[in-house]
C-alpha cells in the first residue's frame, strides 16, 4: 500500500512537470516576445537551445501515433487558442500528450503491482485516464483564462473609455490599454493587442471583433464586439457606449456574486447532514447510549 502511494505521488509529480513543460515557453524567449523581438532570427537562433525547443524534439516521435483529421485539427486549434496557445508546435505537444500520458499510467501500473484487480482492467483503465488527461487540463486552462477575461473586462473598458475621452482614436486606444494591461491582465492585454494587429495589417474593424469573440467564447466579449461595431456603424459616441458597458458588466458581476451567496445555503446542506449532524448525534447521544447499555447489562444479565 506504501508502494502504491508512493508510485501515485510521483506520477502526480511527473505528470504536473510534463505539463509546466509543454505549455509553457522558455522565460528567455517569452521576454523577448513581450518587447516584441522574438521573430528577429538572430534572437531566434540564440535561443532555439531552450528547454522548450530541446522538449519539442523529444516528443517528435510520438506525434503521428494519434490519428489526426483536418476537421478535428481545426476545431483543436480553436480550442487552444481559447487557453491562449496559438503557436502550431502546441497542436503536436497535445498529440504527443495523448500518447506519453497513458503510457507513463501503464507503466505506473506495472510498476505499482499491488492492486487486486485484473490486469487487463488495470491497463484499460489507465490507457483511458490518460487519454483523457490532455482534454481535462486542456479545459481547465481554458475555463481559467476566460474567467480571467471575464473579470478584467471592465478595468479594459474603464481605460478605454479614458484614452477615448483624453482624445486618441479607438484604435490607438486599443493599442495603449494591450501596453498597460500587460502585467495586470496579460490575457486581455493579448486579445486586445491581437486585435490592434489585425487592424494595423488592413483587417476591418468588425471582422477583428467578431474574430475575438470567437475566439476567446466569452459572452461578455461578444456584447462588447456587438456594442463596438454598432457605435461604428452608427457613428454613435463610443465613449459612451464604452462606459455603459463596464457599469452593466459590473452590475452583471455584482448580480451573480449575490446569486452565488444564496446558492451558499443551500449548498451547505450536504455538509451539514453528512458531516456535522453525526458528529452532534455522537457528542450528544453518546453518554446516553452508554449509560443505557449499562443499564441493560446489569439487569438483564
Amino acid at each position: 500500500m506504501l508502494t502504491a502511494f508512493f508510485a501515485f505521488a510521483a506520477a502526480f509529480v511527473l505528470i504536473g512537470t510534463l505539463g509546466i513543460l509543454v505549455f509553457n515557453r522558455s522565460s528567455a524567449h517569452r521576454r523577448l516576445s513581450q518587447i516584441g523581438l522574438a521573430q528577429n532570427p538572430v534572437l531566434l537562433g540564440l535561443t532555439g537551445t531552450s528547454r522548450s525547443a530541446r522538449m519539442e524534439k523529444l516528443l517528435v516521435p510520438f506525434q503521428r501515433v494519434v490519428p489526426r483529421s483536418a476537421k478535428e485539427v481545426s476545431n483543436l486549434k480553436k480550442l487552444l487558442a481559447r487557453a491562449g496557445f496559438r503557436e502550431a508546435k502546441q497542436i503536436n505537444t497535445y498529440y504527443s500528450a495523448k500518447v506519453l500520458v497513458p503510457s507513463f499510467l501503464c507503466l505506473l501500473a506495472t510498476f505499482a503491482g499491488s492492486l487486486p484487480l485484473t490486469p487487463l482492467f488495470v491497463y484499460v483503465t489507465a490507457a483511458g485516464l490518460g487519454f483523457l488527461v490532455p482534454d481535462f487540463v486542456l479545459g481547465r486552462l481554458i475555463s481559467r483564462r476566460q474567467m480571467s477575461i471575464r473579470l478584467g473586462l471592465p478595468e479594459a473598458l474603464d481605460l478605454l473609455v479614458v484614452c477615448v475621452e483624453a482624445g486618441l482614436s479607438l484604435d490607438r486606444a486599443i493599442m495603449r490599454t494591450a501596453e498597460e494591461m500587460k502585467i495586470s491582465q496579460p490575457a486581455i492585454a493579448d486579445e486586445l493587442g491581437l486585435i490592434s494587429l489585425e487592424q494595423r495589417a488592413g483587417r476591418p474593424r468588425a471582422d477583428a471583433w467578431n474574430e475575438c469573440a470567437e475566439r476567446t467564447d466569452v459572452d461578455t466579449v461578444r456584447s462588447l464586439a456587438s456594442l463596438i461595431i454598432q457605435a461604428d456603424k452608427f457613428g454613435s459616441s463610443v465613449g459612451k457606449a464604452l462606459r455603459s458597458q463596464a457599469d452593466s458588466l459590473r452590475t452583471r458581476r455584482r448580480q451573480n456574486a449575490e446569486e452565488q451567496a444564496a446558492k451558499t445555503t443551500v449548498k451547505l446542506v450536504f455538509p451539514l447532514v453528512l458531516l456535522i449532524f453525526p458528529s452532534l448525534f455522537v457528542v450528544t447521544l453518546g453518554p446516553s447510549m452508554i449509560i443505557m447499555f449499562e443499564a441493560f447489562d446489569k439487569y438483564f444479565a
